[in-house]
């Protein structure tokens, strides 16, 4: 059995990126056995882990410190608005395919505001007036069919990434209406946005994440378990499931 590491820091890549930060942030430091019983793969996930933790180190968090220094705070919010808008048409679609026409309506009102009175998504007018925001992805909407995550899983430079997500990670690209426009610097434009969502989000959670790593026994275990309670809770609603061994906030 592995000694539990401590004192680590997380890697900040996409797919598992968005949904980890997420869920770090929405259910704070408290952890119960979520996942436990179903890491098959836990000590090459450790190391993976580890791996992880070292680009983290070199890259991701210096980067985002640089650009948390460098770019004022208006600029920074306006990018992050735009880049969450350019993700609602993958929510709404899985909005649909989930049954939730009503939020579905909701998030079009969200992106028609957002993207003309918002400039484009820079000013979140949705947020503003009241205009509730939906978070979901094709992962969730196999949730929601009954697909089981599946064992857990944590990738070079991704994250975790448990089979049900890592599948519906490549759905998500269908859904992204960029994906059917040509144009000739498309290839640039996608990898900037890519990599724009990685810095605004690891800029973005700098102190939160440090805070959980100076308070975590077992760093892997509880980012597991975090990640795992936080998609099981959109899944479900935005309830999780609960056990007597569960623990509150």
């Amino acid at each position: 059995m592995r000694t539990p590491r401590k004192h680590r820091t997380l890697s900040v890549l996409p797919i598992g990126l968005a949904t980890l930060l997420s869920s770090l942030i929405l259910t704070g430091c408290a952890t119960g056995p979520a996942g436990a019983d179903n890491d098959p793969y836990e000590p090459t996930n450790r190391d993976v882990f580890d791996f992880n933790i070292t680009m983290d180190k070199a890259v991701a968090r210096p980067v985002a410190k640089f650009y948390n220094a460098a770019v004022p705070d208006r600029a920074r919010t306006g990018l992050h608005n735009a880049l969450v808008n350019l993700n609602k048409p993958v929510v709404f679609a899985n909005l649909v395919l989930q049954g939730k026409l009503r939020d579905a309506s909701v998030t079009v009102v969200r992106i028609v505001v957002n993207s003309s009175i918002g400039l484009g998504g820079l000013i979140d007018i949705g947020t503003q007036t009241g205009i509730p925001a939906q978070e979901t992805d094709f992962g969730i909407t196999l949730g929601v069919w009954g697909l089981k995550e599946g064992p857990y899983l944590m990738l070079p430079a991704l994250g975790p990434a448990p089979p049900r997500d890592l599948v519906g990670s490549g759905v998500d690209i269908f859904f992204d209406p960029v994906t059917y426009v040509d144009f000739r610097s498309k290839f640039y434009y996608v990898g900037g946005a890519v990599v724009l969502r990685a810095v605004d989000l690891r800029a973005r959670n700098i102190e939160t994440l440090d805070d959980i790593e100076r308070t975590s026994i077992d760093f892997y275990a509880a980012t597991r378990s975090l990640y795992l309670q936080h998609r099981e809770a959109l899944v479900n609603g935005g309830k999780p499931e609960t056990t007597p061994d569960d623990t509150d906030p």
